[in-house]
């Protein structure tokens, strides 16, 4: 079973391996500071799903050389992507934005951005700053979107509708942005049908890319007491290896696939414990794929 992975798409665009960095701008977000909640999604770790970001007591500048660092011995190519990946990532002024990016995108050796955020926090003047960005270096924007589907939104708190996510997903394409979505396999009383008619919308939605997302439980979050009481079901590495396949199944060949799975910070992980083996998962997968 063929995908476009990730690894081959930026071989592709840039020519040689490309790794990200992920950074922490110190951004919040609109479902913690009161705007829309302030608990956060029910999933969402202490970090803002940025748990594997430097700090964001240091600039930009110190993180990109940390983040640097880590990987020397792993890549010769000297490309990388500044990955604005803790909280939300538009959710801001927008100078305090540009000054942030700006940081970034100046570098050399940064050949892209990369920027999480959420479908509701892209405003008249974001769009408008992620159009002036995109003419120096491709950007990528990441949607935590999750799932389609009303019933399960409200229980994880996402905080916006559907139409508000296809919204931003025209005004992103109109100024040629790379859009990639984020969809979590596994969320409560979701059916495997349920998950793959996510997977279908967003593909035909117009966006480039996609992440699949194991739902895993972590320390401090709110859906880890859910999962206490014994009201949320974790899905078996067979059962994810299954969907996963069928996920791929179904996505065109030309939307490059991010990721597969997902770990959290293995010192914050509830469950499932098999996820902590993330090499022994993909490779299980890829298996399957084959």
């Amino acid at each position: 079973m063929k995908y476009y992975s990730l690894n081959n798409y930026l071989r592709d665009r840039f020519g040689d391996k490309v790794y990200k960095i992920s950074l922490n701008a110190g951004f919040t977000c609109p479902n913690r500071d009161g705007k829309i909640d302030t608990r956060g999604c029910i999933f969402c770790s202490k970090g803002g799903s940025g748990d594997f970001a430097e700090s964001a007591l240091l600039s930009i500048d110190e993180q990109i050389e940390l983040g640097k660092k880590k990987v020397e011995s792993k890549i010769r190519s000297g490309k990388y992507i500044a990955y604005f990946q803790a909280f939300t990532n538009t959710y801001a002024p927008v100078e305090s934005l540009r000054e942030k990016f700006m940081q970034a995108i100046v570098r050399d050796e940064i050949v892209a951005l990369s920027i999480a955020t959420r479908p509701d926090c892209l405003g008249d003047d974001i769009i408008t700053l992620l159009d002036e960005l995109n003419r120096i270096k491709p950007i990528f924007v990441e949607l935590g979107l999750q799932t389609i589907h009303e019933k399960t939104a409200e229980y994880i708190r996402r905080g916006y509708t559907l139409d508000t996510y296809d919204d931003a997903v025209k005004r992103l394409k109109a100024i040629g942005i790379n859009v990639v979505v984020h969809i979590i396999l596994g969320l409560p009383n979701e059916s495997k049908n349920d998950m793959l008619e996510s997977v279908k919308y967003v593909c035909e939605s117009g966006i480039d890319g996609i992440k699949l997302q194991l739902l895993h439980i972590l320390k401090g979050t709110d859906i880890a007491d859910e999962y206490f009481s014994g009201k949320v079901k974790m899905l078996e590495l067979d059962e994810y290896i299954d969907i996963v396949a069928s996920c791929v199944d179904i996505i065109p060949e030309n939307i490059v696939i991010h990721r597969l799975t997902g770990d959290g910070a293995k010192k914050d992980l509830i469950a499932p414990l098999w996820s902590a083996d993330k090499k022994n998962v993909l490779n299980k997968i890829n298996k399957a794929l084959k």
